[in-house]
């Protein structure tokens, strides 16, 4: 029987996958909205700091990749989600911290 990871694992090996412009992980930057695995595979909604972003492909593929090499899984699918609305809010303390903005 094939090993099921959690939302978790599956958000820690995600940290891996860089966004290319800001050069932090999109799980840092909040970009991760879910992750879950079942018997159809893995599948991740995650989102971009803005609508216009040129990398959305970019992004899925480093998604895909990286999950099926850590995991081993065949399918894995990577959709883009635009509810709720990304902002500077959903990044990490650490990161907010590094980038200059405020932590309240």
């Amino acid at each position: 029987m094939e090993k099921r990871y959690s939302e978790f694992e599956l958000f820690d090996m995600l940290k891996d996958v860089q966004d290319p412009e800001l050069g932090a992980s999109i799980v840092d930057l909040g970009l991760v909205y879910a992750a879950t695995h079942d018997e159809n595979g893995i599948q991740v909604n995650f989102t971009l700091t803005s609508a216009g972003c040129p990398l959305v492909e970019e992004l899925r593929r480093d998604i895909v990749l990286t999950l099926k090499k850590k995991t081993g899984v065949d399918v894995v699918r990577a959709n883009l989600v635009w509810m709720p609305p990304w902002d500077q809010s959903l990044m990490t303390d650490e990161l907010k911290l590094e980038m200059g903005f405020p932590i309240w």
